[in-house]
């Protein structure tokens, strides 16, 4: 596809996706770094593939950030087992040393 204003091509659906699924697992730097080699000498609008490049930025960031907010959860929810447990423990061990009648 061609940019009216500028008669560069840009990247058109097909083309955004076949790049998407294989940046989709990356590392940032290892993404633009594929996108730079595709479009490399094909004359693209430098405008559409900055548009696409923050998108893969964007989801790279919110995968990160997601995996740490995981992470995170996961701390949280052994902390709280931790405690429970010990004070479960405690509670039984003084209610096992009250005389029964």
């Amino acid at each position: 596809m061609l940019d009216s204003n500028t008669g560069k091509r840009i990247l058109d659906p097909i083309e955004r996706a076949r790049l998407g699924v294989q940046v989709v697992n990356k590392s940032i730097d290892e993404a633009m770094a594929l996108i730079d080699d595709y479009v490399d000498g094909r004359d693209y609008d430098q405008q559409s593939v900055d548009y696409f490049k923050d998108q893969v930025m964007m989801q790279c960031k919110i995968r990160q950030e997601g995996s740490e907010l995981l992470s995170t959860g996961g701390k949280i929810i052994s902390l709280v087992v931790d405690a429970f447990a010990k004070n479960l423990q405690k509670a039984t061990s003084q209610s096992g040393n009250t005389p029964q009648a």
